[in-house]
């Protein structure tokens, strides 16, 4: 292990100097500011922020919060719930991500937690369930989502495990009819997610809305899918939980019937 690495734990008290990772390069961005706010407020509900540096140089992190107050949409209390874990670049394949791992569930260990749990995904904007695996968390018997979505979990106790919620086609019948994009604060890069969402809708003259969810709790009951913080819903059905380039967007959209 290069003797150069250190773990930074990030706080309301140091953001400013450390970031929080994501967009480091763009702090006057719309998305940047957007996480910054949100973060003020969830720093209060037990938030957390690890980040790896290399020789001075930030290449790694893990964000992770509460079960209660997290924005997945999963069923964890008493849990840490990890929404983001990266490694980029040069630094991967050199453990850091298991580094990471460790000092989140010390933390949740010293807190008093039952384990921590982590959505995973083998598509995209989500880590996938390898580097847990190796670290000794378990996939969630029979909890999966669709269209990739697993719960792992690693357990320091016999509490019972975290879930995922079973209702997934009614919460995005709930949007209705029309396009719909779910957002958040929670990522940066939602602002520009939510920007092609809508250039595209106009491109092919429909009306589009942008619902917000605010709170961690409306993340747990009203998102369409695990991942919870993005989604686009299309005549009640879900067509993305990620961000989708403009052109990939119109693509399904005219694949749609009535679009």
């Amino acid at each position: 292990m290069n003797d150069s690495v250190e773990i930074v734990t990030v706080d309301a008290a140091n953001i400013d100097e450390h970031g929080f990772f994501c967009y480091k390069s763009k702090p006057k961005s719309a998305g940047y500011r957007q996480k910054r706010d949100w973060l003020e407020q969830r720093f209060a509900e037990g938030l957390r922020i690890q980040i790896l540096y290399e020789d001075g140089r930030s290449v790694g992190f893990v964000e992770y919060m509460p079960g209660e107050t997290a924005w997945r949409a999963v069923r964890a209390p008493g849990y840490a719930v990890i929404h983001c874990l990266w490694v980029v670049g040069r630094a991967k394949n050199k453990g850091y991500g298991s580094r990471l791992l460790d000092r989140c569930v010390e933390d949740a260990q010293q807190m008093s937690q039952h384990g921590v749990a982590m959505v995973t995904s083998s598509r995209v904007w989500l880590a996938n369930n390898k580097i847990l695996l190796k670290n000794g968390f378990e996939v969630v018997s029979q909890d999966q989502a669709p269209p990739s979505f697993e719960l792992l979990v690693k357990r320091f106790d016999d509490a019972p495990a975290p879930a995922f919620p079973t209702d997934w086609d009614e919460r995005a019948r709930r949007y209705g009819a029309g396009l719909t994009v779910i957002r958040s604060g929670q990522c940066p890069y939602i602002e520009d997610a939510v920007k092609d969402v809508l250039e595209a809708a106009n491109e092919r003259g429909l009306e589009a809305r942008v619902v917000e969810l605010t709170t961690g709790r409306d993340v747990q009951d009203a998102a369409p899918s695990p991942y919870g913080t993005f989604g686009i819903v299309y005549d009640g059905q879900v067509l993305s939980y990620h961000y989708l380039l403009k052109k990939d967007l119109l693509k399904l959209l005219d694949e749609h019937p009535g679009a």
